[in-house]
């Protein structure tokens, strides 16, 4: 069953302005699951998102792989305890397969 969508106008609540929530936004926010409609106006969202990507790239951290060598950023402070891969790396190692123990005699 396909719902009819109308453009509605809703109001910003970072900045009180007006937007409209287009038809086809309404559609695509329904096939993705999404249950409640935008608070913010486009452009109040894009500077959020900005917001948060300044925010998470703060917070990264330099390292060396322990792996191959190469420089590399991580999004947590790394312990000297354990080896920290650069993106590939980690990628590798997470799919690889557990190792195997011998068997015993």
């Amino acid at each position: 069953m396909t719902m009819a969508f109308a453009d509605k106008s809703l109001s910003c609540r970072e900045c009180g302005n007006a937007f409209v929530w287009t038809a086809g936004e309404q559609e695509f926010y329904q096939q993705k699951g999404l249950l409640h409609e935008p608070q913010r106006c486009p452009d109040c969202r894009k500077k959020a998102k900005a917001e948060r990507a300044a925010a998470r790239a703060a917070n990264m951290h330099d390292v060396i792989c322990s792996n191959c060598g190469k420089a590399a950023q991580v999004p947590f402070e790394p312990r000297t305890d354990r080896p920290v891969y650069c993106s590939e790396c980690f990628e590798a190692h997470r799919n690889a397969p557990p190792p195997t123990a011998a068997p015993s005699a």
